[in-house]
């Protein structure tokens, strides 16, 4: 049965709550109350003293209506219900509970294989198990099968698939399966990796074990080298108040890029998503977020696939832009953010459309840098004041960095 109120988790929140409610996640049964996850980043246990390394929480935005005693239903982002999480605490910006398992997860690449530790404890019958966690492919399985002969041990590959990754990283453990002794197993584990390494490791363990491991052995992390810059997706960010000049300059950066021919270029200016994408949607903060939020997926979405995107909203809050930035180094792409600081007094100035002496009437409301605050970035890769110089000078600013960072040849 499905509650009143509804929340999509983030990825990683998704990938934390199919542990929780599968038992690979043992013996939490619900995301950590504000006690408990203070308890585990100071002492790694729980308030109760149960050793716990890392902590598990679900952010629930502050406009939402749930308070303790409430039921939420938690989808996936294809709207499957996963599971009802009952709100027994609502404090810093995370909602805490027990959750009643819905659905198993079903969306998403080898689907088939994410399997429960009580489905392959099940399949192991209680024999001797090493359990392997993997996040790249494994380099010495001569070292596993001596290890699993001396246990007289089943052999499980858990592949931790989590982010773009993922399915590499299945794929790696169905190549070594292949090559290991009959009857080894894989159960897909989808374990959002921590910052820390001794904290991933802990919490492998604690998977390892849930899964029935005898003895646990940890693949090292994967050496990654990135491509060279000019074949790696890039987001070119522009933010800026209304009649800085970030649109002119956006649109010389596309022109210019076309003209040189080396990439492939996707350009999201405010005004026209507004008449598209965003169709429909007000001036809110809530509405403008949205539409922020919108812009910086279709262009993490084209970064993705090795393109170069050029983004120019206002984009005024940090929290939204901070997400976007996210939502592109997710992809594995780059994130330029070029804040066009041209002062309010000759964004004002240059008003062509009059649309700061109608917000200084009241006939616009929440009107950035009048009526509703602009939140200038402290984490800009790049500045420019559009007051003196001309457009071809503004458009090379931004164009040199791209040049000589190698995104653009």
């Amino acid at each position: 049965m499905t509650a009143p109120f509804e929340w999509t988790p983030d990825a990683r929140e998704l990938a934390d709550l199919e542990l929780l409610i599968s038992g690979a996640f043992q013996p939490l049964t619900g995301f950590l109350t504000s006690a408990d996850a203070h308890t585990v980043d100071e002492h790694g246990t729980l308030a109760d003293g149960t050793p716990w390394p890392a902590p598990v929480t679900l952010a629930l935005p502050d406009d939402h209506p749930a308070t303790p005693g409430d039921r939420i239903t938690l989808r996936d982002p294809e709207g499957a219900a996963l599971a009802v999480l009952t709100v027994t605490e609502r404090a810093d910006g995370s909602v805490a509970g027990p959750l009643e398992t819905l659905d198993a997860p079903e969306h998403g690449p080898f689907a088939r294989l994410r399997r429960t530790p009580a489905e392959v404890r099940k399949e192991l019958a209680g024999r001797e198990v090493l359990a392997v966690t993997m996040r790249g492919p494994l380099d010495d399985l001569e070292e596993i099968k001596a290890t699993a002969e001396e246990l007289d041990a089943a052999i499980l590959l858990l592949p931790l698939a989590f982010g773009e990754a993922g399915p590499a990283v299945v794929r790696a453990a169905l190549k070594a399966r292949d090559r290991l002794p009959e009857g080894t197993l894989v159960a897909v584990v989808p374990l959002a990796p921590r910052h820390e390494p001794s904290i991933d490791l802990e919490l492998r363990e604690h998977v390892a074990e849930a899964y029935g491991a005898t003895e646990h052995l940890a693949s090292p992390e994967p050496v990654t080298l990135p491509g060279p810059p000019h074949r790696r997706g890039l987001v070119v960010f522009l933010t800026g108040l209304s009649g800085s000049g970030k649109s002119t300059v956006a649109r010389g950066l596309r022109d210019a890029l076309l003209e040189r021919g080396s990439r492939t270029v996707t350009y999201l200016d405010g005004d026209v998503v507004r008449h598209l994408l965003s169709a429909g949607l007000s001036f809110s903060k809530k509405d403008r977020d949205l539409n922020i939020r919108r812009i910086g997926f279709v262009a993490a979405e084209a970064a993705r696939h090795g393109g170069l995107a050029i983004c120019a909203p206002i984009a005024p809050y940090a929290a939204t832009r901070d997400e976007v930035r996210a939502m592109v180094e997710a992809v594995g792409a780059d994130f330029l953010l070029v804040h066009v600081a041209t002062p309010l007094a000759e964004c004002e100035r240059r008003d062509r459309k009059g649309l700061y002496a109608k917000a200084r009437s009241g006939i616009i409301p929440e009107f950035t840098g009048v009526s509703d605050p602009y939140e200038e970035p402290d984490d800009a890769d790049l500045v420019i004041d559009t007051t003196s110089i001309s457009v071809d000078r503004a458009v090379q600013q931004v164009l040199d960095p791209l040049i000589q960072g190698g995104w653009v040849r």
